[in-house]
């Protein structure tokens, strides 16, 4: 049990560390038989805005989710249960480390037959000139290769999405050994949403340095100085999420 008052959590104006110790499970709108957990959205950061939605959601068995609202993509990823998802190209049950990626005002639903809970990622689609909107990507995380990541064999990216122009969002699984490490201080233009899958570290973001684990997610602003080293005896891995594919002036107003 944490000491009285205390948690892990800590909301900054270019970061948030999100640890399940100060979750607090509310409706999500027209779904049925679930708790919602919104853990990032655009009411979240002082020096720029959150511009994606992640939340999780825990499904009774039975339970139906609802349509995101119009414009938005859906990225779903099966934490716990089965899901059986119908779209336009037929049914498929999702298992644990199955995903969807579900293109802006495209027909689907969600019925989840057992007890499930799932990590969703919600942004509004920004077309770009002359490139078609992104297809639908159904998957499962172990069928998709790991590459060395800047060549580290203990650093292990899967990308879950294709990186083509169609597509203005990646999600991937980033794969750490036992004291693997990113390769260097990140700080670039994309935004990351981020939910901790296994194992623990120590994350940096900006000029602050967080014990992270299972459950934890962390929001990252743009330009926010960001590191990680993977700690204990187990990998770590993580779920990220980040926009990409765009003119950074898209969407910018004079």
């Amino acid at each position: 049990m944490m000491p009285f008052a205390s948690t892990r959590s800590s909301v900054q104006i270019d970061h948030a560390l999100l640890a399940p110790d100060s979750h607090i499970n509310s409706r999500l709108p027209g779904w049925t038989n679930t708790e919602g957990i919104i853990l990032i959205s655009p009411h979240l950061g002082s020096m720029t805005r959150a511009r994606f939605s992640q939340y999780l959601a825990v499904m009774q068995v039975g339970a139906r989710a609802a349509p995101p609202l119009a414009g938005i993509e859906r990225f779903v990823f099966v934490l716990e249960g089965e899901i059986e998802l119908r779209t336009e190209r037929g049914t498929v049950q999702l298992l644990p480390g199955g995903y969807a990626f579900l293109p802006a005002d495209s027909e689907h639903s969600m019925e989840a037959i057992s007890a499930a809970r799932i990590n969703l990622f919600e942004k509004p689609y920004c077309a770009r000139d002359g490139v078609d909107g992104p297809p639908m990507v159904i998957g499962q995380e172990d069928q998709m290769e790991s590459v060395e990541f800047l060549g580290d064999p203990d650093l292990l990216l899967r990308a879950l999405l294709p990186d083509t122009p169609s597509f203005d969002m990646a999600v991937n699984i980033m794969h750490f050994n036992p004291g693997a490490t990113l390769p260097l201080v990140e700080v670039h233009v994309m935004e990351h949403g981020l939910l901790m899958l296994q194992g623990q570290g120590i994350q940096r973001l900006a000029d602050s340095w967080y014990p992270i684990e299972q459950g934890d997610a962390i929001w990252m602003a743009p330009y926010c100085p960001q590191w990680f080293v993977a700690m204990g005896k187990e990998p770590a891995r993580y779920l990220l999420y980040k926009d990409m594919n765009r003119d950074p002036l898209t969407g910018v107003k004079n």
